[in-house]
């Protein structure tokens, strides 16, 4: 199961003039039922939504206030994310005549067209204070308190990642917490910006759209439906006729095969950091200690130390942390046993909560023998979301081969790769001719779409790439490729003609100029287009789009991805 999260708006998506009907509600029950997890996302305060909706405890956690609030029913805990404004702002509110006026935990909010009045007594006191609308509505919350922020909070309590949730809503204020999502839905009546940038956009209004979504995702977890959630694929590299070499970041196993020193190993790499750029967990099974400077992960394990599976597990249980398992002071022949026990606990979490989204095995032809007993070696059905590396294919198990999708060879005769992959499996190979592969490329063979073997230049990961584009770090951009900070005023015109001008300018502006050009996207435009580092590019993007980050917190998280690739004064 992918999916193990429904998180949904109130008004206007689940609730119709502030009910929720009975069809609703049986679509709700069947949810649960089917293992998975429901979580509350609006802006209204806790005490008005119970008294609303007396079925709120179905629902796992509330995250009320529009951010501000989580409540979990079950034990009726209360966890408030952000402090109420000052008294002093809601008298003067008060004074003068901001009606109707509610004040929550944490939340002011009033309706338009007050909003005027709202933001000019903000600035009168200097408060750090932000306004967020919801058709019509104009919410008060701390700066960096949202949706996503609350949907964050509760996602980290329950340990699920964001990727394995599915978020429905209607409204502007929505938009956070469904970009957080890995998959966004739209009701048929949500505001058309909101349809926009949504994955999926149901055919039903209202609560009738949300149980269209619910009998999709019992059904079929939205496989059907996976071709249009815009996720960034991994990229391989490019054809001979110039087109990218893409493979799907969720649900693919791939096997990497290719003798000693042909570049499986630089290849892995980049596939590897293209998921954790992408902030996929993984579990790495590194048996010759190639992995253990690699920065996204934990390391256990050394030549002197053996890890042990509960600490594989300690790790993994929290969704932002990868896990190295670094096998060299494992003897030999003990390598195949602790994988073949630990294995089946990371697939029994896989059934929890989803993760690891991606296993990659190195050496795999040690840790999967072909020579293992089934019985030792137990493997579901389908692996989904593995990277088999190793020399011979033909040595690894029959049972685990059988799940790969896509097949990538390197060195000497790759071909005769993909004739030993087909023979493990009693499969007919495809038609091919003897290959020549230079330093630098590979053979691919998407096996499930039955194309025909191709060649590819390799795309070579950040690290390879670093040495080509470093020279923007320091060099002078003209004034038409520098960087601007100017401000939502135009108040300010800092100018950076290089990434290292661009983050000592970046530690020194205010909050409110950094998240006017983050909110806009304007920091990854300019290293797209001017630095010309796709990498990097992506990464920032991908920072961007996580709106319930503080502007301290965006800032550290672009400086340091900045860092990764470029050599920065200290």
């Amino acid at each position: 199961m992918h999916y193990f999260v429904l998180a949904s708006d109130y008004d206007g998506t689940l609730a119709t003039d502030g009910q929720v009907h009975d069809e609703t509600i049986a679509a709700l029950e069947r949810l649960k039922d089917s293992g998975r997890k429901l979580i509350l996302v609006t802006g209204r305060e806790l005490e008005d939504l119970l008294r609303v909706f007396p079925k709120a405890d179905l629902f796992d956690c509330i995250v009320a206030e529009n951010g501000a609030l989580l409540y979990w029913p079950s034990s009726g805990e209360e966890k408030l994310l952000g402090e109420r404004p000052p008294e002093e702002f809601v008298k003067i509110l008060r004074d003068r005549n901001v009606n109707p006026l509610s004040v929550g935990r944490v939340i002011v909010a009033t309706w338009h067209p007050n909003e005027t009045t709202v933001i000019q007594t903000i600035g009168e006191l200097g408060l750090e204070l932000q306004v967020i609308f919801n058709k019509g509505a104009v919410m008060v919350l701390p700066s960096g308190i949202n949706k996503a922020a609350g949907l964050k909070a509760a996602l980290e309590q329950l340990k699920i990642s964001p990727h394995n949730v599915v978020g429905i809503g209607d409204a502007e204020n929505d938009r956070s917490f469904l970009n957080l999502c890995d998959c966004s839905v739209a009701v048929a009546n949500a505001l058309p910006m909101v349809k926009e940038r949504s994955d999926i956009v149901t055919n039903n209004s209202r609560g009738a759209g949300v149980v269209e979504l619910i009998d999709k995702l019992i059904a079929s977890d939205l496989e059907e439906l996976q071709t249009q959630i815009k996720r960034q694929d991994i990229v391989l590299g490019i054809k001979e006729d110039g087109s990218e070499v893409n493979i799907k970041l969720f649900g693919t196993s791939i096997l990497l095969a290719g003798a000693f020193g042909g570049g499986k190993s630089t290849l892995a790499k980049a596939i590897i950091e293209q998921i954790a750029a992408q902030n996929y967990q993984f579990c790495i099974f590194d048996p010759q200690g190639d992995y253990e400077n690699f920065e996204n992960g934990v390391v256990l394990g050394d030549s002197k130390w053996e890890p042990s599976v509960k600490e594989v597990l300690d790790v993994l249980e929290n969704p932002n942390q990868n896990a190295v398992v670094n096998l060299l002071g494992m003897p030999l022949k003990d390598r195949a046993g602790f994988f073949a026990e630990l294995l089946p606990q990371l697939e029994e979490m896989r059934s929890r909560v989803g993760r690891p989204h991606w296993i990659v095995v190195d050496e795999a032809h040690h840790l999967m023998p072909a020579s293992s007993n089934p019985a030792i070696l137990t493997l579901p059905e389908k692996l989904n979301g593995m990277l088999l590396i190793t020399v011979h294919p033909e040595h690894v198990a029959p049972n685990a081969l059988l799940s790969i999708d896509d097949i990538i060879t390197l060195g000497q005769s790759p071909e005769e790769k993909i004739e030993e992959f087909c023979k493990s499996i009693d499969e007919y190979a495809p038609n091919m001719t003897p290959q020549t592969i230079e330093a630098g490329e590979a053979l691919a063979w998407f096996r499930t779409t039955k194309q025909k073997p191709f060649k590819f230049r390799i795309t070579p990961g950040k690290i390879e790439g670093r040495p080509q584009v470093r020279k923007y770090a320091e060099n002078h951009l003209g004034k038409d490729k520098s960087f601007y900070f100017r401000g939502p005023h135009y108040q300010l015109n800092l100018r950076a003609h290089n990434l290292i001008l661009f983050t000592q300018i970046a530690e020194g502006v205010d909050d409110e100029t950094w998240l006017f050009h983050l909110q806009q996207n304007d920091y990854s435009r300019w290293i797209r287009e001017a630095i010309k580092d796709e990498s990097l590019a992506d990464e920032t993007e991908q920072i961007e789009r996580r709106a319930y980050l503080s502007a301290q917190e965006s800032r550290r998280l672009i400086k340091e991805a900045i860092k990764r690739r470029y050599t920065l004064p200290a």
